[in-house]
């Protein structure tokens, strides 16, 4: 009797099988431990995404100056009492600057996910899942802008719209899109290939219906961790478009534009440029291992025995 029940028992239910001690690899209790363990990759990412989001969100009701009082302090001040990250060279607080580019960083990144998302898998999964001409249609227009930088495209936009937040978000948006497009279009064409894809054809399931039931449970793990990366790269793309003028005008605030008006004043005011580059390094490391830790989570052959 008492083989049968340990035969038997941890198949049937795990429930009711005796408990092992504390810290021995069969233990129930180290199972329900290593389940709920997250990938340090994942906590650190959201602890970090999470503080510039606060910071963000607090700049949208309280700065400690206006963007542009000029009368607060002296010139090119370094970090005090008064202005706890300087002065730049028009007298202007650097952290009240630098606390609004966060939430301005924040939104450029969420809403070129937003863009490249919608677009990405609604072209991958036509692409994945209708006649091979549309595939090869929208493939070459995908190749055509991987090929093609973000830069550029930022310049053709913004010489059709002009310099703004908004033409910023489309640029990148549309070029992380055909990263997002590829990635669903391979993903797509494998799970339309599984059996229970099949079987649900076979079972009068629509096409929106195996799409919506089969596809997107199946890819959306991935598209997750590619949005996340493409997150990280839209912050440092708005950074480059700003150094470069092509982002948001002034007043509007921007790391990158912080980092251009310092580079003439770094020997004198090192903290002009120092404070942004940081804040730049905390996002976009910030978001790279939150798309890490989401991939370390969802892909079973990283998760192991987490």
């Amino acid at each position: 009797m008492t083989g049968e029940l340990t035969t038997t028992t941890p198949v049937a239910r795990g429930v009711d099988a005796p408990a092992a001690a504390p810290g021995t690899p069969g233990g129930s209790g180290g199972r329900a431990r290593g389940a709920r363990r997250l990938p340090p990759s994942l906590v650190v990412g959201a602890v970090l995404v999470g503080l510039v989001a606060v910071v963000g969100l607090v700049s949208l009701v309280w700065t400690p100056y206006a963007l542009d009082d000029t009368g607060t302090g002296e010139r090119l001040a370094g970090p005090s009492a008064a202005h706890w990250g300087g002065t730049d060279r028009l007298g202007r607080d650097l952290l009240s600057q630098l606390m609004t580019g966060a939430g301005n960083a924040l939104v450029v990144a969420a809403a070129s996910m937003l863009v490249a998302g919608v677009l990405g898998v609604a072209v991958g999964v036509l692409a994945g899942a209708t006649r091979r001409w549309v595939d090869v249609t929208l493939l070459s227009g995908v190749d055509l802008l991987i090929a093609f930088p973000t830069l550029l495209l930022a310049m053709l936009i913004v010489t059709v719209r002009g310099a703004s937040l908004s033409s910023a978000i489309w640029a990148i948006g549309i070029s992380g899109a055909a990263v997002i497009a590829r990635v669903t279009r391979v993903n797509v064409a494998r799970v339309l290939r599984e059996d229970y894809v099949t079987a649900a054809h076979a079972a009068g399931t629509g096409w929106w219906g195996v799409v919506l039931r089969h596809v997107v449970p199946n890819v959306w793990p991935t598209l997750l961790v590619q949005l996340m990366l493409l997150g990280g790269g839209a912050v440092l793309a708005e950074a480059s478009l700003s150094y470069l003028g092509l982002g948001a005008p002034p007043p509007n605030a921007s790391w990158g534009r912080l980092l251009q008006e310092a580079q003439s004043t770094m020997l004198v005011q090192p903290w002009g440029a120092i404070l942004p580059g940081l804040a730049i390094v905390v996002a976009v490391l910030g978001l790279n291992l939150l798309g890490d830790g989401i991939r370390e989570r969802t892909d079973p052959n990283l998760r192991g025995d987490r």
